[in-house]
């Protein structure tokens, strides 16, 4: 106890025990006093400011009416972190706001922005953006050639058709959310995201109908939010998503696979894809022939307690009789147990190909 108090005089612990708690104190102390707080004021217009703004790095102009920031007043902001101007009518934000090199946080939400300028892209620190709830139709087509600390991009509800195609250069995000939209398609190169873990891009209805091959090559991908949009059938890549752990999908017209497939849970809905995956031709191609092997005893399925027979005249398998094909799911060896093979007179002969 006596070594305990010790460091925490010296500033090793914080009071619960943990290193570095009075330099984070501190850190946060030295934030606050350098924060300007003009939030909540109704403000129409910012007035002047004759104080020293190179030393703030918090500034909070948020719910208030401002419906224009200077350019001069941006690019006296030298130091800024964080800049918080949601909940205003901002129908623009001035270019100088690319002269912010240390911020990490802007959140421009609740406004009537059409657009953001280019010169964003020159925050290189920037590790949050917050745009939701706008009128936004496009992102700046470089924004992730830029932006390669970005960890979060939300830009739901606005009125974007779709998502920079440099968005598969933000290699360090980890969180996506752009839902309530008019996205037709998400961007090539998803594959590169290899941090993201949460996607959600729900609720972009009729305009979005399937997702593109990438989204199942996402490794770090543990939430996915697809609802309410018109897709019909998820990528079977998806059943390689081995860390997903929270996962939507009602309101679309899925078919591939069926929602009660779906709502079985995500082991369920991983298996129907894997096996789907594995398949040569796809589900249709095994049920022609795959019921032709068993009556003429091609192979005897193994029979197991609660499993499903597969009769001569069965349409298609049960997931568990899907499940069992696993040792002959490559193309090559459904070549080898093709009808046409098995059957053919030629086949009798023991020479082999």
């Amino acid at each position: 106890m006596r070594e305990m108090g010790e460091k925490r005089r010296r500033g090793h612990l914080n009071p619960a025990g943990f290193a570095g708690g009075l330099h984070d104190h501190e850190e946060k102390k030295k934030n606050e006093e350098h924060k300007l707080d003009m939030s909540g004021m109704s403000m129409d217009a910012l007035p002047h400011l004759t104080m020293s703004l190179g030393q703030v790095t918090i500034l909070d102009l948020s719910n208030n009416n401002l419906e224009s920031i200077p350019e001069s007043i941006i690019a006296r902001l030298l130091n800024v972190v964080v800049l918080d101007v949601r909940s205003n009518q901002l129908k623009s934000l001035p270019n100088s706001i690319g002269c912010l090199s240390k911020l990490k946080v802007l959140n421009v939400s609740g406004n009537l922005l059409e657009s953001l300028p280019n010169t964003i892209e020159e925050c290189r620190a920037l590790e949050e953006l917050h745009a939701n709830f706008n009128e936004l139709t496009k992102l700046p087509d470089t924004l992730g050639f830029e932006l390669h600390s970005l960890r979060k991009l939300s830009v739901n509800s606005n009125k974007l058709a779709q998502l920079p195609s440099s968005t598969s250069h933000m290699t360090a995000l980890r969180a996506l959310d752009a839902r309530l939209n008019c996205l037709r398609a998400l961007p090539d190169g998803l594959e590169n995201l290899a941090s993201l873990e949460a996607l959600n891009v729900s609720q972009n209805f009729q305009f979005l109908r399937e997702l593109p091959y990438a989204v199942g090559l996402l490794a770090s991908l543990r939430e996915l939010d697809v609802s309410y949009n018109s897709i019909a059938a998820l990528p079977d890549s998806m059943g390689c998503l081995t860390k997903l752990a929270r996962f939507s999908a009602v309101g679309n017209p899925l078919v591939s696979p069926p929602m009660d497939v779906v709502e079985q849970g995500l082991d369920a809905m991983r298996a129907y894809l894997t096996a789907r995956m594995n398949g040569d031709d796809g589900k249709r191609k095994k049920k022609a022939w795959l019921p032709k092997l068993v009556k003429y005893s091609t192979f005897t399925a193994r029979m197991t307690p609660g499993r499903t027979r597969v009769h001569e005249n069965t349409e298609g398998l049960l997931m568990s009789d899907y499940r069992s094909l696993n040792g002959i799911a490559s193309p090559r060896f459904l070549t080898m147990l093709s009808p046409r093979r098995l059957f053919s007179p030629q086949r009798n002969s023991p020479k082999h190909c």
